[in-house]
């Protein structure tokens, strides 16, 4: 199974650390957020690795180059302008083929096992998504797990996690080169119960502000 690394936001919220370098560069005990997601998705068995890039993307390329140093071949889809996380995904799907495809987000710090996701098959859904607990700057969560169905509705509420397995059909009204949001696709597929979901308990943040980083820096230290 290939996976995709989403990595081509601006990083507003992370300035003015990211108005030098793109924020999945930035570091958790003196290695790169990237790098700790590759290094998870290598020893989950995964050899082909897609990462989109706009903002500073150069930089990625000259850390990350062709991926041998973490066993994996790595793979660059590059954006003039960042196509958010739908348009993201649809231009990189050449590069990701016809299966299902794992895709994550390229600023979250876990510990969670991307083997379960490697090994799962989607026959009867669009898109497996793992949910986490609400954290503190989140409250009000995203959607609901109702036995092993995501939904946009009902309680409790559960957050995702930005870590998920797709299919490429999900993505067939987005064109080719245009933005696109994940959000409403994924909401529209909950409607048709093609959405199923887990929930991981373990170690999960979110890098979403330069005080979030240094609180995981202290922690991880």
């Amino acid at each position: 199974m290939k996976a995709m690394i989403l990595a081509a936001g601006s990083g507003v919220r992370m300035r003015p650390l990211t108005d030098t370098k793109p924020k999945p560069l930035l570091e958790v005990r003196g290695k790169a957020l990237i790098a700790w997601l590759i290094e998870s998705l290598a020893r989950a068995g995964v050899r082909e690795i897609v990462i989109n890039h706009a903002h500073l993307g150069e930089m990625i390329e000259a850390v990350l180059g062709d991926g041998s140093r973490f066993g994996v071949a790595i793979h660059y889809s590059r954006e003039p302008q960042a196509l958010e996380t739908a348009g993201g995904i649809v231009k990189a799907l050449p590069l990701l083929g016809t299966g299902p495809f794992l895709a994550v987000n390229g600023d979250i710090f876990c510990d969670f096992d991307f083997a379960t996701l490697a090994s799962r098959a989607l026959a009867q859904h669009l898109a497996h998504l793992v949910l986490v607990p609400n954290p503190a700057h989140h409250p009000q969560g995203d959607f609901s797990l109702q036995e092993d169905k995501v939904r946009a509705e009902g309680e409790p509420r559960w957050t995702f996690s930005g870590i998920g397995l797709y299919r490429a059909e999900l993505f067939e009204e987005i064109r080719p080169g245009s933005k696109g949001q994940l959000a409403p696709l994924l909401r529209a597929a909950m409607a048709r119960k093609q959405v199923s979901g887990e929930i991981h308990f373990g170690r999960w943040h979110d890098v979403g502000t330069p005080e979030r980083l240094e609180a995981l820096n202290a922690l991880v230290a």
